[in-house]
């Protein structure tokens, strides 16, 4: 591994108020395990609601295959291991992509939608992230406040399955059945916690994912009018 230094994030956000607005930008957090559907509901949303969609997972990778990327080499350890890359990371990198999406809105066709990215406003999925509660609480804290929570899931039999087929096109590294235990574990002992830790605070739509895709979205598109105004 490399012995790249992690960054501190006393170095990285200045001052006491976040980067983003909350009562401008909105953030959804899309959680599940590996392979319980996040990726799909998320395309689907972007289409109808004009969200732009984050995926944690795929910012690291890009950033580890990056040319002269600083933390190239540390990212894939940490991946490749089944573990969690240090969040000053991983938060860092989702902050550059809401600033490169807030400068260059998505082009939608829909007034009702572009009003949505109109006067510094935004509208963000984030996909597979918290995954640790001092990530949750350093993005919502440095970043933006999450508005809530959706919790897709399923069995873990089910998500092995999703995972194994997916593996066959994916090209992840950590499309396998050994790296899949870990990222189980991992899951359970540490982004669990953030789940119930948001389940008090009552912002958590638990998404039932064992059923069709349609199925699942009807879910989806009623947590969402519940929980936005928009």
């Amino acid at each position: 591994m490399s012995n790249v230094q992690v960054p501190k994030a006393e170095d990285l956000w200045k001052g006491d108020k976040p980067v983003f607005d909350p009562s401008k930008v909105t953030v959804v957090f899309v959680l599940g395990g590996p392979g319980a559907g996040k990726g799909t509901q998320c395309a689907l949303m972007v289409k109808d609601y004009g969200f732009v969609h984050l995926s944690a997972g795929d910012l690291l990778r890009a950033e580890q295959e990056r040319p002269g990327s600083q933390y190239g080499d540390l990212i894939r350890h940490y991946i490749k291991e089944g573990l969690i890359v240090p969040m000053e990371i991983t938060i860092k990198l989702l902050e550059n992509a809401m600033a490169d999406a807030m400068a260059n809105p998505p082009k939608l066709t829909d007034p009702k939608l572009e009003a949505g990215w109109e006067n510094g406003k935004g509208r963000f999925l984030i996909d597979g992230f918290p995954r640790k509660m001092d990530q949750a609480l350093m993005f919502d804290k440095v970043v933006c406040p999450s508005a809530f929570v959706l919790f897709i899931n399923t069995d873990e039999d089910k998500m092995t399955q999703r995972i194994i087929e997916r593996s066959k096109t994916s090209g992840r590294d950590d499309d396998n059945l050994e790296s899949l235990k870990k990222r189980f574990k991992t899951f359970r002992e540490t982004s669990m916690p953030v789940v119930d830790m948001y389940r008090k605070e009552g912002k958590v739509a638990d998404i039932d994912s064992s059923v069709p895709i349609p199925q699942v979205y009807e879910q989806v598109k009623a947590a969402l009018n519940k929980h936005l105004s928009f």
